[in-house]
């Protein structure tokens, strides 16, 4: 095996465990039942071996944070690559969150949820959470521009809006069938404004 087929197959370390973990514990539970005990549960990690990576929740947090960057960064490169056109990458986009419709009935939007229960705290990490908010609002904002749309701001906005509405109703309903309905609206709208 060659050392470049070692790090291919390599299990990830214990501070990327847990940073995977706190992303998804974060959105399953939210903020404020999570404790610092179920990240590591869910990490397979010792809850001990926790502070050597992160000395507080909030640390912890903000890595989770980082995360949804990063996730965010890594979907776009791949619409980027994969669809043709400005439109294209918004309907790919859409269809994403179609496709995670259960994941959204259950726990509602991962990054809208954090950014919510975040702005409560006012501490620092609801800003760090609103700018992976903001990063999406500017992408969506640039394929807009793209099509040559004048409103392209407004455009990205009641685009992000639409979804965080679909996806707070397909939570509170319970219904990921409403994310669908709302995924085809959204994709139609795109064509007429190409």
């Amino acid at each position: 095996m060659t050392d470049s087929t070692k790090s291919a197959v390599r299990k990830p370390g214990k501070r990327e465990r847990l940073v995977g973990a706190a992303t998804r514990v974060l959105h399953e539970q939210g903020v404020e039942k999570t404790t610092l005990a179920d990240i590591a549960q869910a990490a397979d990690v010792p809850v001990g071996n926790v502070y050597y990576y992160f000395k507080t929740k909030d640390q912890l947090i903000e890595a989770a944070i980082g995360a949804h960057a990063e996730q965010f960064h890594t979907m776009t490169a791949a619409l980027e690559q994969h669809a043709a056109t400005p439109p294209d990458r918004l309907k790919a986009l859409v269809q994403g969150w179609v496709d995670q419709r259960e994941l959204a009935a259950r726990y509602g939007c991962p990054t809208g949820t954090l950014c919510s229960e975040l702005d409560k705290r006012a501490d620092g990490l609801d800003r760090a959470a609103a700018g992976v908010m903001g990063l999406l609002i500017d992408w969506v904002e640039l394929r807009f521009a793209e099509m040559g749309r004048p409103d392209s701001r407004e455009l990205a906005v009641a685009l992000i809006a639409s979804y965080q509405g679909i996806s707070l109703l397909t939570n509170t309903f319970r219904d990921p069938e409403l994310m669908v309905a709302e995924g085809r609206r959204l994709q139609r709208w795109i064509d007429s404004l190409a």
